[in-house]
């Protein structure tokens, strides 16, 4: 059973690093070596690495920045590694908070905020595990949640549909806020509502990971993978969801995942930060910035007042020495005058 279990790990770790360099067509992420005991020793514990890239999608570049989670689930207890995750989504939320209260802005200031969070379910059979439901119901208030399916292609094609209804029945069931693609019946386009439709249906998304090219039934070198009974295409839209969700998170539906950060998720962690009793450290943080900025201007405003009067003094003073010298001509003009009017009366 405990080899049962590493295996399905490996599985999905494997999945996970496999699906975001086909995503980026580039390998940004290195394949972890779990039975090397030497890395896995190096490595333990939970790790938040950001890459960041760029990738063409629909015909332009996209800066992106994948945030790998290296060492989530290995642990007995992963309750500790929830809020880490937790911390790093609410960091970047109070980098953006400090950077609006500050007097000046930062034109180099750079938005850092997770727009979408790819949960990879593991290819039980059974639904959704308690690990799943305790983490998207953490983070879901914080970040959009895509639930996908790893390892699709270990399933047939019926189980995969009765495992996707089990995961959407226990999402629904506990409540938890997912980005389902959401739309308005009444306000927008049919195109956008069929679409988002579709999509919606879609969820959890079932994706094959492969960074190899096999020969498919066409003849053509494509990305998937090689069964004795046959070829999974990666891009396959009749095999597999990863070439739709690809087109969602890198061109369709970027924008709206970015929306609804700021405008709903972002915007909600503002209030709770803002109303929450006593002040807390952003708060302080910024207090204090402000204050020295204060202080600063108020030393300025000194100094700048010292080199007027400086300048008055200085004025003054050749004001005084013109009197002077005035003052020493007029009184030489009145003994030149005396001397004449003497001798005059001489």
């Amino acid at each position: 059973m405990a080899s049962r279990r590493r295996a399905v790990k490996k599985g999905v770790s494997f999945c996970k690093t496999t699906f975001v360099n086909t995503l980026c067509e580039s390998n940004v992420i290195e394949h972890r070596d779990d039975d090397n005991l030497q890395s896995a020793s190096m490595e333990s514990g939970l790790q938040i690495q950001p890459v960041n890239l760029e990738v063409e999608a629909e015909g332009s570049r996209i800066g992106l920045t994948i945030v790998d989670t290296p060492g989530f689930g290995d642990s007995i207890d992963n309750s500790y590694m929830f809020d880490d995750i937790l911390g790093f989504l609410e960091r970047q939320y109070d980098d953006i908070l400090a950077e609006e209260s500050r007097i000046r802005r930062n034109p180099r200031f750079r938005d850092n905020r997770v727009h979408a969070l790819i949960y990879f379910i593991s290819p039980t059979g059974h639904g959704l595990r308690e690990m799943d439901i305790e983490l998207m119901k953490k983070l879901s208030p914080r970040v959009n949640v895509i639930p996908v399916i790893a390892k699709s292609d270990s399933f047939k094609r019926q189980e995969l549909v009765d495992f996707k209804r089990r995961v959407m029945e226990d999402i629904e069931h506990y409540q938890i806020p997912i980005y389902n693609f959401p739309f308005d019946v009444e306000e927008d386009h049919p195109d956008t509502i069929a679409e988002n439709s579709e999509l919606r249906s879609l969820l959890p998304f079932a994706i094959i990971g492969s960074e190899d090219e096999v020969r498919a039934e066409t003849g053509d070198l494509v990305l998937g993978r090689a069964y004795p009974w046959g070829t999974v295409e990666v891009e396959n839209p009749e095999h597999c969801d990863f070439s739709r969700l690809k087109s969602a998170l890198l061109g369709t539906h970027l924008n709206d995942l970015k929306e609804i950060t700021h405008d709903f998720l972002y915007e909600n962690y503002r209030t709770e930060r803002l109303s929450r009793n006593g002040p807390s450290d952003y708060t302080q943080d910024v207090s204090a910035q402000n204050d020295e900025m204060m202080n600063q201007s108020v030393r300025m405003r000194e100094e700048q007042l010292r080199r007027e009067e400086e300048k008055l003094r200085e004025i003054e003073l050749r004001i005084q020495r013109e009197i002077m010298e005035k003052r020493q001509q007029l009184l030489a003009k009145e003994e030149n005058l005396r001397a004449m009017e003497s001798r005059m009366q001489t």
